[in-house]
């Protein structure tokens, strides 16, 4: 915000650093509120799902997010695979279908139950996710992508809030305020603000960029 702000009233100031918010146009703000959503999609659906999954069966469904992008890229942005990550993508497939089999021994039957469906969902979301933000490096400011999207993240979570938890938080989950709360969305944002400068490069591939990051 207070970037946003430097830059539309202030610009002089902001001109030429590295935290300067150019002014965009509708469309592109129709773009960066799909990313958004695409986002915020899959945390809520990872969050339901690890809420009712137990860990073991949902860390590793999440940790296959980056073959997914792999694969995405190597269809939408034709980046080419190495024999070795070729091998990686059909081992990883072979051991997700092997890993199912193995959530029947805990009583958790992947055809039946929604919770698993809403992980996988949150995976591929994220994926998908991924792919678009390249997508959008190719053609926007990497700041004003970044200070945009969290605003509308911010605004798409108040509705969820209100609507969702709010008339409920008496019988679910009482807020607390803790600090590790606003740790937790600094680092986010000095995550996400390295991210996009290494995705605006014009040689960054993003199944490279999407599973260091993942890791």
């Amino acid at each position: 915000t207070p970037f946003l702000l430097l830059s539309t009233f202030a610009p002089q100031v902001m001109e030429g650093s590295y935290f300067d918010v150019p002014k965009m146009d509708l469309s592109t703000h129709l773009r960066i509120f799909l990313k958004s959503a695409i986002v915020l999609g899959s945390w809520i659906s990872a969050y339901f799902g690890m809420k009712y999954v137990p860990i073991t069966i949902f860390s590793p469904i999440r940790a296959t997010q980056p073959m997914w992008t792999v694969i995405g890229a190597f269809f939408i942005f034709s980046e080419h695979l190495t024999p070795l990550q070729a091998v990686g993508v059909v081992v990883t497939i072979f051991f997700f279908y092997c890993f199912s089999l193995a959530g029947l021994k805990e009583g958790i039957s992947w055809k039946k139950n929604k919770w698993i469906w809403l992980i996988i969902l949150a995976t591929l979301l994220g994926a998908a996710s991924g792919l678009y933000d390249k997508h959008l490096m190719r053609s926007f400011d990497r700041v004003g992508v970044q200070v945009f999207s969290t605003m509308y993240q911010a605004l798409l979570m108040l509705v969820i809030l209100f609507t969702m938890w709010y008339p409920n938080r008496k019988k679910t989950t009482p807020f607390e305020w803790r600090w590790s709360i606003a740790g937790i969305s600094i680092f986010l944002i000095f995550a996400d603000y390295v991210y996009f400068w290494a995705l605006s490069s014009e040689d960054a591939l993003i199944s490279i960029v999407s599973t260091i990051r993942r890791s």
